[in-house]
């Protein structure tokens, strides 16, 4: 039946942790065994698939058969999540993960077979993503009270950045140690352990009612109200075009090569500051959320990020270039921490679905159309003059959008974005 509306969360005492919630706390494992396996199985199909084929743009396929069906379900998946019961959908959700890791399973123990296989079973699983990534950021609101909110969304992005770091490297040695069967037979199993936690974890009580109008006329309706709410569209959009203009990550290999000559090893230090960076900061405001000056806190968290990019494109010592990568991390832990509780406020709950799904969509572009962007203009320009120029670009959007979007600017606490 299609939802309308949440009732609110038990309240919860002034200064209560928000891991004194049970329901919480299962959903953070469920969320970590979830996220491991797919940081795992991400790093192992990429990793087989160029074994199999040894061409580059193999690698861009990968990433594409996920990317496209996710791009093309996203808004759908959004309007189906602000209609229905959103647990449900998030259980078959991994459901259908947890089985395209079985698949690719029962692939690697086959020996021969092929490539395309793969790819078939990667769109299926960009499918079940599209419905996944938005459900997720829904459900959170119906787990916790809403004054905790702000502290849940800072432990729900420290988690995601702590399994990022180690599921790589863990997929690593399940690789090296019993190749993709294993691998893939450890993802398979994390993801039905991760499902069924979730069947457990309490979520608020909801209403449910007609569905008005049809899924064209909802689409229009989602739209609207994220053009009609200037926080929204504000802080989502900062973010699409500051790590669209100004991303460094995709550059990374030019670096280490070429310009600080650190080879492989640095490579790997240079990928791990940033992560460190987010993990510490993420931590930090885990155990102290801060809710004042919200808004001036976001731009200026975007301008150190750009501001630390510039440092790096500028940088020929390995230790400044460390450095400034780990302050990028962590303003950029800051700002998302501010991004996500200030669109989560800022939605009722019969749009969280859509607005999460355009809120994702633009997460998804950011990366990936901004390594397309960093790699074609290194490919123009050179590789410095194009980290410069898109930390400066970043700085500009900054300050074009504090000027444009003054309501997210003057925002002093989260709860002051709530609609009226």
């Amino acid at each position: 039946m299609p939802l309308s509306e949440s009732a609110s969360a038990a309240p919860a005492s002034a200064g209560a942790s928000v891991y004194r919630h049970a329901g919480f706390t299962q959903f953070l494992i469920a969320r970590l065994l979830g996220v491991l396996a797919t940081q795992i199985q991400a790093v192992v199909v990429a990793w087989q698939v160029y074994d199999l084929t040894r061409e580059p743009i193999a690698l861009a396929y990968v990433g594409l058969a996920q990317f496209l069906p996710m791009l093309a379900l996203l808004l759908p998946a959004g309007d189906l999540i602000d209609r229905y019961s959103r647990k449900p959908i998030l259980i078959a959700a991994w459901a259908v993960n947890a089985a395209c890791a079985a698949a690719l399973w029962w692939l690697a123990g086959h020996g021969q077979a092929g490539v395309s296989s793969i790819y078939a079973v990667l769109v299926v699983f960009g499918c079940a993503r599209a419905f996944s990534a938005p459900a997720l950021q829904s459900l959170l609101p119906q787990i916790v009270p809403r004054e905790q909110l702000a502290q849940a969304l800072a432990a729900n992005s420290m988690l995601l950045r702590v399994a990022s770091i180690g599921g790589p490297f863990l997929g690593g040695l399940l690789y090296a140690a019993g190749g993709g069967a294993l691998t893939y037979g450890v993802c398979a199993i994390s993801l039905t352990l991760a499902t069924l936690l979730l069947t457990r974890v309490p979520v608020a009580r909801t209403v449910l009612l007609a569905a008005q109008g049809t899924i064209w006329q909802r689409f229009g309706a989602g739209i609207r109200f994220i053009r009609s709410r200037p926080i929204i569209l504000g802080t989502i959009s900062l973010d699409l075009f500051a790590v669209l203009l100004g991303g460094v990550v995709a550059l990374l290999p030019v670096y280490a090569h070429e310009v600080l000559k650190v080879g492989p090893t640095g490579l790997g230090a240079l990928r791990s500051a940033m992560a460190l960076g987010e993990v510490v900061t993420g931590f930090y405001l885990a155990a102290r959320p801060f809710d004042r000056h919200v808004g001036r806190r976001m731009f200026w968290a975007v301008a150190v990020f750009g501001v630390a990019n510039l440092v790096f494109s500028l940088s020929h010592w390995f230790w400044l270039s460390l450095a400034a990568l780990a302050v990028a991390g962590a303003a950029d832990m800051v700002s998302m921490y501010i991004r996500g509780a200030l669109v989560q406020f800022s939605t009722p709950d019969d749009m969280r679905g859509r607005v999460n799904a355009v809120n994702m969509l633009f997460i998804g572009s950011s990366n990936e159309l901004g390594e397309f962007r960093a790699g074609s203009a290194a490919h123009a320009l050179g590789a410095v003059p194009a980290a410069v120029s898109g930390a400066l670009c970043t700085l500009a959007v900054v300050g074009l959008w504090s000027w444009r979007f003054t309501s997210i600017r003057t925002v002093d606490r989260f709860e002051e974005a709530s609609p009226r």
